[in-house]
């Protein structure tokens, strides 16, 4: 008998490409806004901004999902050095991109994908894997984390 495996109908939700190439890797969600700037560190990809929801997590290879950035138009360069670094997202998914994070993305190949058809908030979960396609500008719900009240 399989343990706690929850049989997923996979969910596929458009949106807005911002930056090319595809991506799967396990979600990691804020309802904070990020400045790469000051709030990630470069060689780790540890958010270190002090109350952030995600403060003392890495953001290494995850899908990060988060509302839009915020801050100094620094942080697209720190984003492609966390990407020269091995410690950049896998992927990125935004309620609204703005241009900080557009070109930190593209800049560093991180595929992003932004104004989904339903609010990433209401579907997501930390820890399901998820695929993001910012070539043909769709996510895809692969499979679900077990036990969503471990995520609330």
């Amino acid at each position: 008998m399989e343990q706690q495996r929850r049989q997923v109908i996979p969910i596929k939700l458009k949106g807005r490409i911002i930056s090319r190439g595809c991506a799967k890797g396990e979600v990691l969600l804020s309802k904070d806004p990020i400045s790469f700037l000051g709030s990630v560190d470069p060689k780790t990809g540890v958010v270190v901004e002090e109350n952030h929801v995600l403060e003392g997590k890495s953001i290494q290879g995850k899908v990060l999902v988060f509302p839009h950035g915020k801050g100094s138009t620094v942080g697209s360069y720190v984003m492609y050095q966390l990407k020269k670094n091995g410690a950049a997202p896998a992927a990125i998914i935004n309620l609204e991109t703005e241009p900080i994070v557009a070109v930190g993305a593209i800049i560093s190949e991180i595929p992003l994908v932004d104004m989904l058809e339903i609010n990433p908030y209401e579907v997501l979960n930390n820890g399901d894997l998820v695929l993001v396609n910012g070539n043909k500008g769709y996510i895809e719900l692969i499979e679900q984390e077990t036990s969503k009240a471990e995520n609330n």
